[in-house]
């Protein structure tokens, strides 16, 4: 097995897994510590070291709220179940799965972004171990990146210190991570031709900008998105609160910060300032920042290059839950569903009535839940419709298994747990038809990541369920349920409402 290996920093030597098979390099600095003048600055490269290096732990995470501080949160209980995990700046580093026995083979690399909201996530939520993937031939690599103010401030000072990278430091800091991976993984037995990047809410939210900008497109040949939307939409009004700036507004929304929230003036004063300070003042300000438009990484909205056609031409793999950020009424008063539906959808309201009434009838469900709108899975749909249209290759999926241990259903990122195959890590009372579901969902993973087609063979050398691409003639998805089913049905009334009324 290839425990030891070189980098272009100097040697490492990695971990035996679980699975005696693979090998963990964990905690892999990719990039300088972004302290001090480092900080709300373009990643710089990270400094070689002596000897070998044992990357047996994983790095610090990015400045962020501390991981399970409220015990009662849902994801505290989900996965950051560790208040005491080490954070800090010097936290730019990746984590590398491998199968290879030698630097020769070649291997598909499937590189992970992890999700929240851009505030918060670390690159080794233990959801995100890779050793499942690793053991089907493929080799995982997850990189940590700088969120929130770290992340993401902009303010005058920066673009004119800066004016090529004067904010979006934490994509920055993925760009860096691909490029380190591009140069070096073929050391870890990676072929830096046949590179996958994927990622989940925040994460999927990433590839979208990495899609969309020009300086990363030759660092990757496949896209996985997993519950990020797509096409922004009108109706229904969106809940999710995400403020939209011009780069000039947020500029001025950066320097509001300095000077009203960090009680400072000038960026040289905000460099000096305790990383957990800023931490902790952000927070209690209720300023979030999060990738912006800046002409530089981002040219133009993720929309307008979906709707013009100016995304790469490679496979995708997309999709989302049944039930994250769900909009709709709050009651199942009939007074209460028409306002909602009047504020929602304005002079259309009455006909999204209609049809939601006709459908409530037919299925015996109740009229709040028949019009209660999956966003996310609006946003992916209407940018399906433009692939579809592009003739591009997608393929298309959505989870929705019952899941245990309490009534979230196939709530937000229910799905990593599957794709990676790490249900026994979970609390949750998962039985047998959960196993195969996630073998399988892992098996399609992997193979999308070898060659960009999900489809072939499951363990036991038997076919599993033909994936069918997402197509102009044929917009369908798989089911990822408590069976997996491939549906071809038609539109419904309601589909066909949400896409028409906010078609681009």
């Amino acid at each position: 097995m290839l425990r030891e290996t070189i980098t272009e920093n100097g040697r490492v030597r990695g971990v035996v897994g679980t699975d005696a098979r693979i090998t963990a390099y964990k905690g892999i600095p990719y990039a300088a510590p972004t302290c001090g003048d480092n900080r709300w600055r373009a990643p710089q490269p990270a400094e070689p070291w002596e000897g070998v290096r044992e990357c047996s732990e994983f790095g610090p995470i990015t400045m962020q709220a501390i991981p399970g501080k409220n015990p009662d949160a849902f994801y505290s209980k989900e996965w950051h179940v560790d208040p005491e995990v080490p954070m800090g700046e010097d936290s730019l580093r990746l984590n590398i799965w491998t199968p290879a026995k030698s630097t020769d083979e070649k291997l598909p690399v499937f590189v992970w972004f992890f999700g929240g909201a851009f505030k918060e996530g670390y690159a080794h939520e233990m959801e995100f171990d890779g050793e499942r993937l690793a053991s089907r031939g493929i080799i995982y690599v997850s990189v940590a990146y700088r969120v929130n103010v770290f992340g993401f401030l902009c303010h005058p000072e920066l673009t004119a210190e800066a004016p090529e990278a004067p904010t979006n430091f934490g994509m920055l800091d993925q760009r860096a991570g691909l490029e380190w991976i591009v140069r070096n993984i073929a050391n870890f037995g990676g072929d830096p031709q046949n590179i996958t990047i994927g990622g989940q809410s925040a994460g999927g939210g990433s590839v979208w900008n990495h899609l969309t900008s020009p300086g990363s497109r030759h660092l990757y040949q496949k896209v996985i998105i997993q519950s990020a939307g797509g096409l922004g939409f009108r109706y229904p009004k969106s809940i999710l609160g995400f403020r939209s700036f011009t780069f000039e507004d947020a500029q001025q929304y950066g320097a509001k910060f300095l000077k009203e929230v960090l009680g400072v003036d000038t960026i040289a004063e905000a460099r000096k300032l305790d990383a957990w300070f800023i931490e902790e003042k952000c927070l209690e300000s209720g300023y979030m920042f999060g990738p912006m438009v800046d002409g530089k990484f981002l040219p133009k909205s993720q929309n307008e290059a979906i709707v013009n056609d100016e995304l790469p031409r490679i496979p995708i793999l997309i999709g989302n839950t049944t039930n994250e950020f769900m909009n709709g009424p709050r009651s199942d008063d009939e007074a209460e569903i028409e306002a909602w539906a009047k504020d929602s959808f304005g002079e259309n309201a009455d006909e999204y009535l209609d049809i939601c009434r006709k459908m409530a009838a037919e299925s015996g469900e109740s009229l709040r839940k028949v019009a209660t709108v999956g966003t996310f899975e609006l946003g992916s749909q209407l940018a399906l419709e433009e692939f579809a249209k592009q003739g591009r290759d997608v393929h298309y999926y959505i989870f929705g298994p019952t899941i245990p241990g309490d009534d979230a259903g196939a709530f937000h990122s229910s799905d990593l747990w599957f794709m990676s195959e790490n249900l026994l890590k979970c609390w949750r009372p998962f039985d047998g038809h959960h196993f195969d579901l996630s073998r399988k969902m892992a098996n399609y993973w992997a193979n999308f990541v070898k060659t960009g087609d999900p489809n072939g063979l499951d363990k036991d050398g038997t076919p599993m369920l033909h994936w069918d691409a997402f197509t102009d003639e044929d917009r369908c998805n798989i089911f990822f349920g408590d069976e997996i089913v491939m549906d071809h049905s038609p539109y419904t009334e309601k589909r066909k409402f949400l896409l028409r009324v906010n078609k681009p």
